[in-house]
């Protein structure tokens, strides 16, 4: 899901405008075989605190490994954990603790050796921050000797999930108003410079414990799609992320290379009535379109979305019906068939939705079928998806206006109105943020405010199980949710890169894409194919 308060777009306009200029004239800038200059982090948007894990940087669904520091776990190729700062880990029976031993040959880069104290440090002050992982279910951590102890607050099997995502900081020397522009990390590089709005340089960290980057030296520019495409022109870059828009795009010197994604994009439909409620933080709940589920069944069943994917993501996507991507293990084939549009007209109709005077829009009760989808103006494909959406919507007799604005702006309208979301994780407890009732109204967990006891037994069943085990259980989850239409799922995205033919990614070794996506995962194993630099 979107996490405006972990990465935050807050390039300046002069900033954008200066650096789009260095890309677009001047001739390619030279650089060492083994540096490398990129736009790829987060989009090209810029960490809003810096490089500090305990205000989000490097939490997996905010979209890049942490590289300055390290986690418990990291993720394979094919999304096994393997060990990082851990050498192992215990579960207990009941899935309420788990006890992490820590290797004891880290270094921080001012020096000073990595302990478990510092690894239960961050997750304290992670947990109280609350703007990275999800740590809702720690009820502490403790080191002990060269181990940590998580103690939970109730049984969580996707627990585990969280020993990779919280970049570990120093205890000693942490300040969290400061320690964002000057981090001291013990990942493979450490930070060199940051200019503000416009890049920041890494160096490789030459005590980092594990496998040696072939990069010494990795420049990544801050830059709009636009800018980022213009640099890939102009040859100032080694590989940069581009919208799908530039996909089917040529360019000399380059190749394209893009990934299969778990992030899925889906609109989100309030379920409940406007009877006059608001949530926790006063935003109005309940739409009179959206609210009556014949509405929410008919748009699922009535569009195509292949068509979606075809004309909003370029064809860069693939379709899903429940929002779970199928690289997961907890996806399942839906039952949803679309593009009924004479089968959604009749189910309309029997709903008391007609058009009574001719002017193409339904009406029910004197309520036109009319409401509006928010996306964040700057996702270029989110409004692709709107946009398209809204024409396919016409044939069914609805009528949706879509809006782009900032997320200030869509705030106050997503329990009244629809919005385009990213949701895409490796861990399945996504979904409760997703429907769970207890947490609905909260920031932007279950918006659309489904209600629905049997979902919430579910999640409580599936955390209660081995996580091998809870995957039926969290599908059973999915399928119970998607019955009562709270979304309409579109599909997962392709992440899109235009890469100079002299650099090998690797992607036969890349880690599985989480919203946002993590390019850098397997940086260890980028290379340079000569030894002219780009």
């Amino acid at each position: 899901m979107d996490t405006k308060y972990i990465i935050g777009a807050v390039v300046a306009v002069i900033a954008i405008i200066g650096i789009a200029a260095f890309a677009l004239g001047g001739g390619s800038t030279e650089h060492a075989a083994n540096e490398l200059v990129t736009c790829v982090a987060a989009h090209g948007e810029e960490p809003e605190f810096g490089f500090d894990p305990m205000h989000g940087w490097g939490y997996h669904d905010s979209g890049t490994d942490p590289l300055i520091q390290s986690t418990i776990l990291k993720r394979d190729k094919d999304n096994n954990f393997v060990n990082d700062l851990a050498t192992g880990y215990e579960i207990s029976d009941d899935l309420k603790t788990y006890t992490v031993t820590i290797r004891d040959d880290v270094k921080f880069t001012d020096g000073s050796q990595l302990t478990a104290k510092d690894v239960a440090f961050s997750y304290t002050k992670a947990k109280e921050l609350g703007e990275g992982a999800d740590l809702s279910s720690m009820k502490e951590a403790k080191a002990d000797g060269n181990k940590v102890v998580f103690t939970l607050e109730k049984p969580d099997s996707t627990f585990i999930n969280k020993l990779t995502d919280v970049g570990i900081v120093p205890e000693a020397n942490y300040n969290e108003d400061s320690y964002g522009q000057n981090p001291i990390g013990s990942g493979p590089y450490k930070l060199a410079q940051w200019d503000k709005g416009q890049q920041f340089i890494l160096e490789k960290n030459p005590d980092y414990y594990g496998k040696e980057p072939y990069f010494e030296k990795i420049t990544n520019l801050f830059l709009d799609s636009d800018a980022a495409f213009a640099a890939v022109k102009n040859g100032d870059v080694d590989i940069a992320e581009v919208a799908v828009s530039y996909a089917n795009e040529t360019v000399d010197g380059y190749h394209l290379e893009y990934f299969d994604s778990i992030d899925v994009r889906g609109v989100s439909l309030p379920v409940e009535m406007d009877e006059g409620k608001v949530a926790d933080d006063n935003y109005t709940i309940g739409n009179n379109v959206t609210g009556d589920p014949a509405v929410r069944e008919a748009l699922n069943i009535g569009i195509n979305r292949q068509e979606l994917i075809e004309g909003a993501l370029n064809g860069f996507g693939n379709v899903s019906y429940n929002g779970v991507a199928g690289q997961l293990p907890w996806a399942y084939d839906s039952t949803i068939e679309d593009g009924k549009v004479d089968e959604a007209k009749a189910l309309l109709d029997n709903a008391g939705w007609k058009d009574t005077d001719n002017d193409g829009i339904r009406e029910k009760d004197g309520t036109k079928a009319s409401f509006t989808v928010y996306y964040k103006a700057s996702a270029t494909e989110r409004q692709a998806i709107a946009v398209t959406l809204a024409e396919q919507a016409k044939e069914l007799g609805i009528e949706i206006e879509p809006v782009g604005a900032t997320w200030d702006e869509i705030d106050p309208n997503i329990h009244s109105q629809a919005v385009v979301w990213g949701w895409g994780s490796a861990d399945p407890f996504a979904l409760e943020h997703q429907y769970d009732s207890r947490v609905a109204g909260v920031g932007y967990d279950n918006v659309q405010m489904l209600n629905d006891s049997a979902v919430d037994s579910g999640i409580d069943a599936a955390m209660a199980q081995d996580l091998n085990a809870s995957y039926d259980s969290w599908s059973g989850v999915s399928k119970e949710a998607n019955s009562n239409y709270p979304y309409i799922w579109v599909g997962t995205m392709d992440y899109t890169y235009f890469v100079s033919d002299n650099l090998d990614i690797s992607n036969s070794t890349h880690l599985i894409y989480p919203h946002g996506g993590d390019i850098w995962g397997n940086i260890y194993d980028w290379t340079r194919l000569n030894e002219t630099a780009s």
